[in-house]
């Protein structure tokens, strides 16, 4: 059995000093990305570990991160906490992550309770609906705590998406293409993410003058938007903005099982860019979120507020128009 790898040979394969393998470690900020890439790299070769109970009673700090996400089953929601695990990995931290179903304020309670047990140094919640605004309010002082993509909340730091953003670009997009209206089916009531969604809607038809149709209710799944396929063909719309792509991979089975042609008849643009949004028939127009600068900013934010930074301005990361083939000119 070889011997166990020290900070030394994670130097020495990375081509660095002892004091950037231990800056990397310690998540300090002023190291390349590059450098940092390259002593991980090294790490994960040698199998490299350190003595995380002795380095947590020499500095008190557990190098573990908690995370509290609500309904990580849809693609939103964990693709967050997947870029913020990747980003912490690449500080040096460890991350302990508690999933719940549903906002309220015993839960989330409950939850920070665990987590504090743990010892975490700070916690990322991330609270999508506006009922997490109140919750984060309410909670007790003492772990440095960032919100994202959320609608934050006095004193706690916000990461997010700009979603009124994208809802305006991809209303415009529709519209450059000479589409006279865009309907829209909207995501479920009480989700931040959806409502700055539609407003983007509301805005760019406004600005250009144009009629706002009522929007469909959407819940973020495929069902809801087959549902709202079913109705749009019905009223012969000729644009469509979906607000996450599951719906709009509904919408498509139903104008498809109703001969209703996209791009041809109607144009479609969803949002979120899932993996499979390039493979739907056709494949799909759509806002796509940067998750893993989501994840960055969070851990940037909450390393920030471990060392005693009080005020952090919200960080919010812009959305990318990806355009494909269910829109075209009219």
């Amino acid at each position: 059995m070889g011997k166990t790898p020290v900070m030394a040979d994670v130097a020495k394969e990375a081509g660095v000093s002892h004091q950037t393998v231990s800056r990397v470690l310690n998540g300090h900020p002023n190291v390349r990305g590059e450098t940092r890439t390259r002593v991980m790299a090294a790490i994960d070769k040698l199998g490299y570990r350190r003595n995380l109970t002795a380095r947590a009673l020499a500095t008190r700090r557990s190098r573990t991160l908690g995370v509290v996400s609500f309904d990580t089953t849809l693609y939103g929601p964990a693709s967050t906490v997947y870029g913020i695990s990747q980003a912490a990995r690449q500080a040096g931290y460890f991350v302990s992550i508690v999933s719940l179903k549903s906002i309220d304020r015993q839960h989330v309670r409950d939850a920070m309770a665990y987590l504090g047990d743990q010892g975490v140094d700070g916690i990322v919640v991330v609270a999508p609906q506006r009922a997490a605004a109140g919750v984060l309010a309410d909670l007790p002082r003492g772990v440095p705590v960032v919100a994202v993509q959320g609608g934050g909340a006095d004193g706690v730091p916000l990461v997010r998406v700009d979603h009124f953003e994208g809802g305006l670009a991809a209303t415009r997009h529709l519209l450059e293409l000479g589409h006279q209206t865009v309907w829209h089916v909207r995501g479920p009531t009480g989700w931040i993410e959806a409502e700055a969604r539609e407003e983007g809607w509301r805005a760019a038809l406004s600005a250009a003058g144009r009629r706002i149709p009522e929007p469909l209710q959407g819940d973020w799944s495929p069902a809801a938007g087959y549902r709202a396929g079913r109705i749009l063909a019905e009223e012969g719309a000729s644009a469509v903005f979906v607000s996450n792509d599951q719906m709009a991979l509904g919408l498509l089975r139903a104008f498809t099982e109703l001969g209703v042609d996209v791009p041809g008849r109607v144009s479609i643009v969803g949002f979120d860019d899932i993996p499979e949004s390039e493979y739907f028939s056709p494949p799909l127009t759509t806002i796509r979120q940067d998750f893993a600068a989501v994840g960055r900013g969070s851990i940037e934010q909450l390393l920030r507020r471990i060392e005693g930074v009080e005020t952090l301005p919200p960080l919010v990361v812009p959305p990318v128009l990806v355009v494909r083939g269910s829109t075209s000119g009219r």
